[in-house]
């Protein structure tokens, strides 16, 4: 077989495996007599096995086999789970994963899981065969084998009827070969020749889950056909990659008493509600089909930079329409307009992902590091399906690794200290995510020993980042800002999680490189919440235009609080900068002409065109010529050669081709 054709579907259902393995493990170790989480980890595991076995993972394949022991033994009660069991199925998971990432990297998937294999087998103390194929096999079967004590009143009356009306009832075990990659669509070929020689009554697992594959190799069904054994057998084993097929009559007798079947006439409507019924299942079974595909990436890359161009355009034919004044045109450019901007939104939102990829992989990191620091710490995640740019997901995972390792260490106090201070002795993190407007906020809370303003004070005048007298006149959301310097660090000891000075000025870049913002609010000895503000996306901005000189500038509307015309007397001067007094608030003025040395004669007038811009609690007054107006523009990089231009974030193309540098609003207001 050639597996290259699989290989990225093989990927991607393994990381969706690995990640329900963590997500169960940590379920159960809350809930460690939940025998129901216990299956969904084996069957994960089950199906990883068979994957990594045909696709010639043999390590990957020997692991999880050996995991499945270890679980087979206690979903059966022969071992009770223990939190030494629990920590050896998760470095057991970690080992799979790492074997995942090296196959993604190229490599072959290969790791030496010896000691992990002996630390299973051991605790599995040999009750189970080696050959787990025909265990698991075993295991299934016999649990199938109870169908019959399954079946309801109406389902045994259905039975009966049918056997007076000379049909023959069977209970039919189809087993798939473990090499079988398509499972749901060998059971539909089964259930296609299911329906042509007989009806269908029951199905353990439900039909909604072998459509899922939610099973492992085998199902059972309650036939009803005028065919042989022998017939039923053969005809099923037509399909490939079957294993083998079990076919027994049941025997109705033994499940109804006398008295409980009802009247010929009752029993034939039954019996025709029952076929409509079961009819209409196979129908519906037929009909279900997958509504979503799995789309390259790159695909949608190539569909936005389309877009893009699109847009461009769509701004010079507005700027043509309204030049030239036809109405005919300008009604066909608007109709344009709206059936563009409901493109944008299914393109953008093709883009969109849930946060919970980020975010399913801290309660796992939250589990291990609690651990090493001695910690009790319930973790709450809140908004797990709000949705983020691609792109910004993607840069925003290990920012938010950071903060959460920060409050582990920093914020939560270990359960001794927060005893002696008439706490609860375990911790809260709580970590959330919501949309407003065009942003989304994401929110670290503890309820932790918050941040002590002197210390930082103290620290931060001891390594110059700021003085004395400047640092007394600091709000407490202006000091606590110092925390994210590079190369601050309050902890009084070096740790493998912190203390190197070395994260949170990191944490403040990677944020604002996405055009976004963080704030920091904390109350001593009583927590503390980062707050982090994303946009939606980063490729379509909505700007607004202004020229200086002969140069147009684009401004992001979300930076700005509100456009003012200002007389030059209103115009005060502090620390010889100049200032206005906005809303009762001193707000420094800055010069886009002198930022970016444009040329041209300084224009003698009475008022100046201003915007008010803000990042957090901080606000500056961008002194341009005028306003042109809003427009949606692409935001282009402007390459490898121009990445350290200062207070430019990029360029867009304007509708009548000429080039418009984006302003960087949270470099001038540094």
């Amino acid at each position: 077989m050639e597996v290259n054709e699989y290989l990225d579907v093989f990927i991607e259902e393994s990381k969706e495996h690995i990640q329900s393995l963590n997500d169960h493990l940590l379920e159960l170790e809350k809930n460690p007599e939940n025998i129901e989480i216990v299956n969904e980890i084996f069957r994960s595991a089950h199906t990883l096995k068979g994957m990594s076995a045909t696709m010639g993972y043999q390590d990957l394949a020997d692991l999880t086999h050996n995991m499945e022991n270890v679980l087979d033994a206690v979903r059966n009660h022969k071992l009770t789970l223990n939190a030494d069991i629990v920590d050896i199925i998760f470095n057991a998971v970690d080992a799979l994963e790492s074997m995942i990432i090296d196959i993604i990297d190229g490599g072959e998937g290969k790791n030496d899981v010896t000691a992990l294999i002996n630390k299973l087998n051991a605790i599995g103390n040999g009750k189970q065969s080696p050959s787990n194929a025909s265990s698991q096999s075993e295991s299934s079967t016999s649990e199938s084998g109870n169908i019959q004590a399954e079946l309801d009143q109406f389902e045994l009356t259905v039975l009966q009827q049918s056997k007076e009306k000379g049909f023959k009832n069977y209970q039919v075990t189809v087993q798939l070969q473990e090499s079988c990659l398509l499972k749901a669509a060998r059971v539909y070929m089964i259930f296609e020749i299911f329906e042509q020689i007989g009806e269908v009554i029951k199905s353990t697992p439900t039909v909604t889950e072998l459509e899922d594959e939610n099973f492992e190799f085998d199902f059972t069904v309650i036939l009803v056909t005028q065919d042989t054994t022998d017939a039923v057998e053969q005809k099923v084993m037509k399909v490939s990659e079957i294993e083998k097929v079990t076919v027994t009559e049941l025997d109705i007798e033994q499940n109804i008493g006398e008295g409980e079947v009802e009247s010929q006439s009752d029993s034939e409507e039954e019996n025709d509600v029952a076929e409509e019924t079961n009819g209409e299942k196979t129908k519906s079974k037929q009909q279900i089909t997958s509504k979503t595909i799995r789309v390259n990436i790159d695909r949608l890359d190539a569909l936005m930079n389309l877009f893009e161009e699109l847009v461009t355009d769509r701004g010079r034919l507005e700027q043509i329409a309204d030049t030239l004044g036809n109405t005919d045109l300008q009604e066909t450019v608007e109709r344009v307009t709206r059936i563009s901007g409901d493109l944008q939104n299914i393109i953008l939102n093709m883009r969109m992902v849930p946060i919970d990829q980020v975010f399913n992989r801290f309660p796992r990191m939250v589990r291990q590091l609690t651990k090493e620091l001695n910690k009790n710490v319930d973790l709450q995640i809140v908004g797990a399906e709000t949705e983020l740019d691609r792109t910004v997901i993607d840069e925003i995972g290990d920012p938010l690794v950071h903060l959460i390792r920060n409050a582990l260490d920093h914020g939560i106090e270990t359960p001794e200290v927060r005893k002696a201070n008439g706490k609860n002795e375990k911790g809260t993190l709580k970590l959330s995510a919501y949309h407003s407007g065009n942003h989304v906020f994401i929110e670290i809370s503890d309820d932790g020993a918050g941040i002590n303003r002197d210390k930082i004070i103290n620290k931060a005048v001891s390594k110059g980042l700021t003085t004395k007298e400047q640092a007394n006149s600091f709000t407490d959301q202006q000091a606590y800002q110092l925390i994210m310097e590079s190369g601050f660090s309050t902890a009084d000891k070096i740790s493998d999680i912190s203390g190197r000075g070395v994260g949170l000025d990191v944490v403040k870049n990677t944020i604002e490189s996405l055009g976004g913002s963080i704030s920091i609010d904390s109350t001593l000895h009583e927590g503390s919440t980062f707050l982090i503000k994303l946009p939606l996306t980063l490729s379509i901005i909505s700007v607004m235009l202004t020229e200086v000189q002969e140069e147009t500038y684009a401004i992001p509307l979300s930076s700005i609080i509100e456009t003012a015309i200002v007389h030059k007397k209103e115009i005060m001067s502090a620390h010889n900068k100049q200032v206005i007094d906005f809303r009762g608030k001193v707000v420094p003025l800055v010069s886009l002409k002198q930022v970016f040395n444009v040329p041209g004669e300084e224009r003698e007038e009475d008022y100046y065109s201003i915007v008010i811009i803000r990042q957090g609690d901080k606000m500056s007054g961008l002194i341009v010529d005028s306003f042109i107006g809003q427009q949606e523009v692409v935001l282009k990089s402007l390459g490898n050669y121009l990445t350290d231009i200062f207070a430019i974030s990029g360029a867009t193309i304007l509708g009548d081709g000429q080039i418009s540098l984006i302003v960087d609003t949270n470099a001038l207001i540094k």
